[in-house]
């Protein structure tokens, strides 16, 4: 019979990329992307629970926000970095004479 647990994640390092969901706590009803500065071991906490500091990533991967997020480990999902749609290339226009 397969174990249907998640996976708890291991200590998380500078760089991570984690998506954070209500199951990382109730107070991400909408999920973020975060990438991790560090954790804060210095903060004692709940057996489970975690404090990190990170960037908060928009959808194109960009940091927006710099916070302090109190997280139950077994909740964090590593993720891949989200990747940044290519930006079209800049045409070039000829002026255009009139008249």
């Amino acid at each position: 019979m397969p174990d249907d647990k998640p996976e708890t994640i291991g200590q998380m390092k500078a760089g991570d990329v984690v998506h954070l969901t209500t199951a990382a706590s109730v107070q991400f009803l909408r999920p973020i992307f975060v990438r991790v500065i560090r954790e804060l071991p210095e903060r004692h906490t709940y057996h489970g629970w975690v404090w990190i500091e990170g960037y908060q990533l928009n959808a194109a991967g960009d940091a927006v926000a710099r916070r302090e997020l109190f997280v139950m480990r077994a909740g964090v999902r590593l993720q891949a970095l989200p990747v940044k749609p290519a930006r079209p290339a800049k045409r070039r226009r000829n002026p255009v004479r009139v008249g």
